[in-house]
């Protein structure tokens, strides 16, 4: 278990690394997430976006029967879902094929992109269309996680979306996909 000084370091380094990794730009459309405790916050990652200026969307459950999200703007009104996670209330949704860049919480990954999530299946129903798409892919995949949580090899469902690379503590690693 990491203390609370250990999850803000690498969270930080986190942020710088993908500074340094992927090219920021003023409205660039950019998703992240709103952590979970074990996850590693984004919040240093908001302030980088927001200071190159990108549009920030955050997903938001739309029909959790389905378990479909949409993703909407960032908002300075935000509520907790039924997974008490933070959801942008109100604003206009965009579709994921029309995002540049997404990061995804990991909670295990592998070299070969495979990620392991919530166990939902939420980002792999949003970025489906990923799966059947040959040439134009968009959006560019990134997971976030602790280098800790590396795993040698995960067993691809037929319904997962690979990551096209993984922002660390530690670096970037680029996927077979990305």
């Amino acid at each position: 278990m990491l203390s609370s000084e250990q999850r803000r370091v690498a969270a930080i380094k986190t942020a710088r690394i993908i500074s340094n990794a992927f090219h920021l730009y003023p409205r660039q459309r950019v998703a992240i997430y709103s952590p979970l405790p074990d996850e590693l916050d984004t919040a240093p990652l908001l302030e980088l976006l927001n200071q190159h200026r990108c549009r920030v969307y955050l997903p938001r459950l739309v029909d959790t029967r389905a378990k479909r999200m949409r993703f909407f703007p960032i908002s300075p009104s935000m509520k907790p879902n039924r997974l008490g996670i933070l959801e942008p209330v109100g604003a206009a949704s965009i579709h994921a094929r029309w995002l540049d860049l997404v990061f995804v919480p990991i909670v295990g990954f592998d070299l070969t992109g495979m990620r392991l999530g919530m166990g939902a299946g939420y980002y792999d129903r949003a970025l489906a269309y990923r799966r059947w798409r040959q040439t134009w892919r968009g959006p560019k995949l990134i997971g976030i996680a602790y280098t800790f949580q590396r795993i040698d090899r995960i067993e691809a469902a037929a319904h997962d979306v690979r990551l096209d690379a993984i922002a660390t503590d530690e670096g970037v690693l680029q996927c077979p996909t990305g």
